[in-house]
Order: C-alpha cells, then structure tokens, then sequence
C-alpha cells in the first residue's frame, strides 16, 4: 500500500468517525434527499441485553418511493429493519425483507408494537440520556447519520412511560365481596 492510499484511507476513516459523532441532535429534523427524519429514540436497556429498537418517523417529500434498508452503529454488531406483529394471538418479530418502502407523499413511523430499528449484539447498555449514533442506509437517500436519544427503559414515544401490553388480554374484573 503506498503513503497515498494509507493517508486516504486514514483520512476516510477519521472523516467517517467524525461524522457518527457530529450527526444531529436529536430534536431536530434530518432531512437527506426528499426524506424527513424526525424523533429519533430508543429506551434504555438493563446490563447484558444484547438488543434494542430504535423509532423514528420518516416522511418522503418526494415523488418517487424509497426504502429503509438498514444501517449501522459502532453499539451494535448488526442494525435492521424489523417489525412486530400480531397473528392469531401470537407476537411474531421479523426483518423486513427488501427494506421499509417509504410511499411518495407519506410519513412512516417506526414505533413499539411494529416497525422498528432492531439494534442485535449490542457492546454495552444503552443508557437514559446518552444519545446512540446510528447510520441508516436508504436506497434513494444513501447514508444518513441519526442520533437516537436514549430514553427510560420503559418509555413511549412520548417519552412517558408505557405500561400497557396491548398484546395481553387484560384481566377480566370478578364480582366477588371477597376482601383482601
């Protein structure tokens, strides 16, 4: 390898690290391409958790479709698009395969309890406070740097804390004067 390549190769590599770390903050809107990525955040996570979603809404400005695909993160050995649903009383999770389509014209909004950023093999908890750089890869838009702000480990998109489990069926009340 000659000093040329070594120092181009240096230098895309601090330009890159850079730019993970100066992405923006998270309360303001990103906009890459026709899209608008606004709310980036993701819950905090208890020691030797190895995953963690991430939301987000995403509008397109644009005419022409484009597709969430997936991305990266220095937290996480793998980041995708997965979604959660529920079928016959069953939660299922899955990556999303293709990609996200984002419809000209429309918001997505990856949210708990369906599509979401799937963070795999995380490296270390994801604390509340702290912001988690990831890069999310688009097939019109390219490469977008996002700042997820890591909220409480039962927080909704809110930011309040969410107690409910739509998927359970809820107790049904007893009429009973049993006191306890």
């Amino acid at each position: 390898m000659t000093l040329t390549s070594r120092f181009g190769a240096c230098a895309l590599s601090i330009l890159s690290t850079l730019m993970i770390f100066t992405a923006p903050v998270a309360a303001d809107d990103i906009k890459a391409g026709d899209l608008i990525i606004s709310h980036p955040w993701t819950r905090a996570t208890p020691g030797g958790a190895q995953v963690g979603g991430g939301y987000l809404t995403i509008e397109n400005k644009g005419a022409l479709a484009d597709k969430l695909l997936g991305g990266t993160s220095l937290i996480a050995a793998k980041v995708e698009v997965h979604e959660m649903a529920m079928k016959n009383n069953v939660m299922t999770m899955r990556p999303v395969a293709g990609g996200l389509t984002i419809p000209p014209g429309q918001t997505v909004q990856l949210a708990p309890g369906g599509y979401h950023i799937m963070m795999m093999g995380l490296k270390a908890p994801l604390k509340q406070g702290d912001q988690v750089p990831v890069t999310l890869e688009f097939e019109r838009a390219g490469v977008v740097s996002v700042n997820f702000e890591v909220r409480g480990i039962g927080a909704s998109d809110s930011g309040q804390m969410d107690h409910s489990m739509p998927s359970m069926k809820q107790p049904v009340p007893m009429n009973s004067d049993h006191k306890m």
